[in-house]
């Protein structure tokens, strides 16, 4: 897999509000883009999902994949469990890069039907595995890395079982959107295809500050 050269720059407060509208419109564009459905092999069994998806599907792309493992200085040793995993790539770029072991958690078993294909292809099943669950009950306390692509208000739903879940020192990515009055020890932009991304991140702190309990 080939990457484009990524710009990353710092930006400031009044630029993240008005990215934060734009990301927003462009998260629900693509999504009404997207395919609802996918062709999947004869032989497997496609399971209903137990609920409707938080989030509508939308791939995040290649360059921002590749910002994401690098500002989490994802390693061969790590855990990386991606929520709302989707077509499985930040889980197998992490493997095919970086030998690291991963997790992908989606509601959806048409996306894990697709994440598995494309382990399968990339040759590495051995490393990663797909999981159709609920986020909100999923055991994340394996991880040293997580990555999310959801919306604000999921983030922030999200936030207790991270702190509850996760060691402190574990890295937290979020494309595009961040976790409310839990400031992010970094933001950076990549340019992607079409429009420049947020990547957010976080480290779980030793103590969770009590304006976020």
């Amino acid at each position: 897999m080939q990457f484009k050269k990524l710009f990353v720059v710092a930006i400031g407060v009044s630029s993240l509000m008005f990215a934060g509208c734009t990301q927003q419109r462009d998260f629900d564009a693509q999504a009404q883009q997207s395919p609802t459905t996918i062709e999947t092999p004869a032989t497997t069994e496609v399971e209903a999902p137990e609920r409707e998806p938080d989030v509508p599907y939308v791939p995040t792309p290649d360059e921002v994949v590749t910002q994401m493992l690098q500002i989490a200085n994802v390693k061969k040793g790590d855990v990386l469990y991606d929520l709302g995993s989707g077509d499985g790539r930040i889980v197998i770029a992490a493997a095919q890069k970086y030998g690291t072991r991963g997790v992908g958690i989606d509601i959806n078993p048409e996306r894990i039907s697709e994440a598995n294909a494309n382990a399968q292809a990339a040759k590495v099943t051995d490393r990663v595995q797909f999981r159709q669950q609920d986020l909100f009950k999923t055991d994340l306390s394996e991880a040293t890395v997580v990555t999310l692509y959801l919306l604000p208000d999921i983030n922030v739903k999200l936030r207790p079982q991270l702190f509850r879940q996760l060691k402190p020192g574990t890295r937290i990515v979020s494309h595009d959107f961040d976790m409310g009055e839990w400031k992010p020890d970094r933001v950076v932009q990549v340019q992607g295809p079409t429009r420049q991304h947020t990547v957010y991140y976080w480290t779980v702190p030793e103590t969770v500050p009590a304006n976020l309990q």
